[in-house]
């Protein structure tokens, strides 16, 4: 089975390429073609008029979407957001957990399992599971009831029902370090999150394994000029990866451009964050229990004001990089995708290239999806 997409605008790392196509074969990128070449046979051919193709967008921190979100505990939620995730051009997707009790995040993994056992919108092959093992002070908009110690077997519950690729921790906890080393050992990434941990505290915990930071800059130590931080940390630290949630709201926008200018493209990803009230622009909604209302695609909790994830899709957020930063796509494609398949250990993902998958986001030149596949198979 090959399909043919035609006359479109290939965004790939370090490369673009006008008026050109993709073959893909039996859910494989057979070739890549230049305008003017000659095209094989299809059985079936898209024209995407001129449109952008990037590599198929990876959100690797995604609580939910649409009035759904993957706390809700059943497997219709899973699948909602799953669908509802390819009208963003995403073809990769992590359910993201929150704060909650042990009995239901296990619950939880056996739901994402069951999808995963029938992956039919978009891929997800792991959780994000975000706390409990957090510092209440800087709970966010994690439910404080559910806060509790830094538990490796508790992890490891979780990890044997659904993979954990991602695990987020607050460092300064008593334990932490010795959490991650464990999460190490069964191949988990460990992301630093709802923290109050100083620039020494980082030191040790990247030592112990940890590569990430969770939603940069969001319920995290600031920079300061007599202590960095988390905040300096990321910025001053080749090494770990920071995830930007980029709507403009969780970070200004001039703080996005401070970024993009002086942090390694290869070591940002771009995420969402989205909760249940992505994709609803104003209403109210819930996340993991605590209630949230969202005003012009602001989320906060009802009571008391908090950002509460966001309502940010994908597809907009790298139309508000392009627009702030100024930088060619074919660098900033990297944080769509690539480095996130870097990171997860995602084979043959993240790239337009022959060998690799067929997963294709294609978006107007406003950014905005306009079909989505997945394997080479459209699914939106």
């Amino acid at each position: 089975m090959t399909t043919l997409i035609t006359n479109v605008h290939i965004v790939s790392p370090d490369v673009e390429i006008e008026n050109g196509s993709i073959a893909i074969t039996d859910g494989i990128i057979s070739a890549v073609y230049q305008a003017g070449e000659e095209l094989p046979a299809a059985d079936t051919t898209f024209d995407a008029k001129g449109q952008y193709a990037f590599p198929g967008f990876i959100d690797i921190h995604a609580h939910g979407a649409d009035g759904k979100d993957v706390c809700d505990n059943n497997l219709e939620a899973v699948r909602h957001i799953a669908k509802t995730k390819l009208r963003e051009g995403v073809t990769t997707w992590l359910p993201t957990t929150l704060t909650q009790p042990q009995e239901k995040l296990l619950e939880i993994a056996e739901k994402v399992a069951q999808y995963n056992a029938n992956q039919e919108f978009v891929k997800t092959p792991g959780l994000h599971v975000e706390g409990p093992f957090i510092n209440i002070s800087k709970a966010g908009a994690q439910n404080p009831e559910f806060v509790r110690e830094p538990n490796l077997e508790e992890l490891q519950q979780i990890h044997a029902i659904a993979p954990a690729l991602i695990f987020s921790i607050a460092p300064c906890q008593s334990n932490a370090c010795e959490v991650i080393a464990g999460a190490k050992a069964l191949g988990i990434s460990s992301s630093a999150a709802h923290s109050e941990a100083t620039y020494a505290e980082m030191l040790s915990a990247k030592e112990a394994g940890l590569t990430h930071l969770t939603h940069y800059g969001n319920a995290m130590t600031g920079l300061h000029h007599r202590e960095i931080g988390m905040v300096g940390t990321g910025l001053i630290d080749d090494d770990i990866k920071i995830e930007l949630i980029c709507d403009g709201i969780h970070l200004a926008p001039d703080f996005l451009k401070l970024i993009f200018k002086i942090k390694p493209i290869e070591q940002i990803i771009m995420i969402t964050d989205s909760m249940a009230g992505s994709w609803i622009n104003n209403g109210e909604c819930s996340l993991g229990g605590l209630e949230v209302v969202v005003e012009n695609k602001v989320a906060r909790l009802k009571h008391g004001g908090a950002l509460a994830g966001s309502a940010l899709v994908f597809d907009e957020g790298v139309g508000i990089v392009a627009g702030i930063t100024g930088l060619p796509l074919h660098q900033i494609v990297k944080a769509t995708s690539w480095n996130q398949a870097q990171s997860l250990g995602l084979e043959n993902h993240g790239k337009i290239e022959a060998g690799f998958t067929g997963d294709i986001a294609i978006l107007s030149k406003d950014f905005k999806s306009t079909a989505t596949f997945v394997d080479g198979e459209q699914r939106f």
